[in-house]
Order: C-alpha cells, then structure tokens, then sequence
C-alpha cells in the first residue's frame, strides 16, 4: 500500500522540494478533487483518469441475521474510471 506520505516523499524528491511541500501539494490535489465531487463535478486527468460522482437510488435490502427487509437510503458516491494508459500500464 502507498500512503499520502510515500507519495508526498516521492512529489519531494523527483522536483527538489521539502517533504512538507510535497504534501501540501498532495492535500491540495485531493482537496480539488473533493471540491469537485462534492460540488457534483467530474475530474479528469489525463492518462490517470476520471473522477465522477454517481446516485445510487433508495433501494431494499433484507438482514440476513433476522431477514427481515430495511430500506437503504439513497446516497452519492464517489466512481473513478481509469484512463486508457492506466489500464494498458497494468497490464503490461
């Protein structure tokens, strides 16, 4: 697994900055995207891919201890795409 850190480490390195620089613009980069999605917008980056906030409708589910039926509440969530690059990356 790969951490906010490792990768803060990483941005730090590769562009000669400190390793508190290279957080803050891993924070700012994942608070763009929450901004976005929470204001219903997608987020694309190119060769990465694609950010988009979906609806999921008011379903019914059944508990399976007692089974008896509960309704689930509509919610948003957050649904990545990898971009086309990404995909032929990981299966190279």
């Amino acid at each position: 697994m790969t951490t906010t850190n490792e990768i803060a480490d990483k941005i730090a390195t590769d562009h000669s900055l400190t390793k508190a620089q290279g957080k803050v613009v891993v924070e700012a980069v994942i608070a763009a995207i929450t901004a976005a999605a929470v204001a219903g917008n997608e987020t694309s980056l190119p060769g990465f891919g694609k950010f988009k906030v979906k609806a999921t409708p008011e379903r019914e589910a059944r508990n399976p201890a007692t089974g008896a039926t509960i309704k689930v509440a509509a919610a948003k969530k957050l649904a990545f795409t990898p971009a086309k690059a990404l995909k032929d990356a990981l299966n190279k």
